[in-house]
Order: C-alpha cells, then sequence, then structure tokens
C-alpha cells in the first residue's frame, strides 16, 4: 500500500520524463498546508532559474497581517511573481510541472496567473 505522497510522487514521475525529453525550462509547483512554491528550471535540470513561494518575506507583507500563503488569493500572487521573475531570467516558454498534484484550486490558481503574467505553457 503506498502513502499519499507516495502515490502524488509517482504521477509526477511520468510527467518529469516527458517534459525531459521536450527539453523546455519547467515551472514546478509544490503545496503545503501553509504555503506554496514555484521554481523554474532549466531544461536540463541542471539551474534553477527562478523561484518564489508565500514563504519569501516580501511576499508575506503584501499577504496581509495573517501572512497565510494557503489559498487561492496568494497562489495568484505566485504565479504572477514567478513569471515576472521568469521573464527576468530570459525564460518564456515552460513546461507546467504539477508534481503529482491535482490540476485544480492553487495548483490552477497559480498556473492561470502565470499564464495571464506572459509566460507560455
Amino acid at each position: 500500500m503506498l502513502t499519499k505522497k507516495e502515490q502524488r510522487l509517482r504521477r509526477s514521475r511520468q510527467t518529469r520524463i516527458r517534459i525531459a525529453t521536450q527539453g523546455v525550462a519547467r515551472l514546478t509547483v509544490n503545496r503545503t498546508n501553509l504555503h506554496i512554491y514555484a521554481s523554474v528550471i532549466s531544461g536540463d535540470g541542471a539551474k534553477v532559474l527562478a523561484s518564489a513561494s508565500t514563504a519569501e518575506v516580501e511576499v508575506r507583507k503584501s499577504l496581509g497581517a495573517s501572512g497565510k500563503g494557503g489559498n487561492t488569493a496568494a497562489a495568484q500572487a505566485i504565479g504572477k511573481r514567478i513569471a515576472e521573475k521568469a521573464k527576468a531570467a530570459g525564460v518564456e516558454k515552460v513546461a507546467f510541472d504539477r508534481a503529482g498534484f491535482a490540476y485544480h484550486g492553487r495548483v490552477k490558481a497559480l498556473a492561470d496567473a502565470a499564464r495571464e503574467a506572459g509566460l507560455q505553457f
């Protein structure tokens, strides 16, 4: 019997293999109860080109007094922020790697915000 985490990692494995064959930068998402993290990793998987998360000090200030990063509003903010950072690093096209997380709620909010801010995937 697989644990929840093992099931998620098993789901993510095939996606990562498919993205690796494309050879484009990938936008990975990690979601915890309290925060959401996003990073753009180079096509060869060697370098993190840009990263953003709700754990960053500036982001926590912008989220208000509670600094809650576990909601869709925070995910949208991170989506916009990662798109801006990726463009600054010279990345326009990425492959979206949801890391086995279901594509709805916070993961979908982050992806939609990144698309609106000009990232292509």
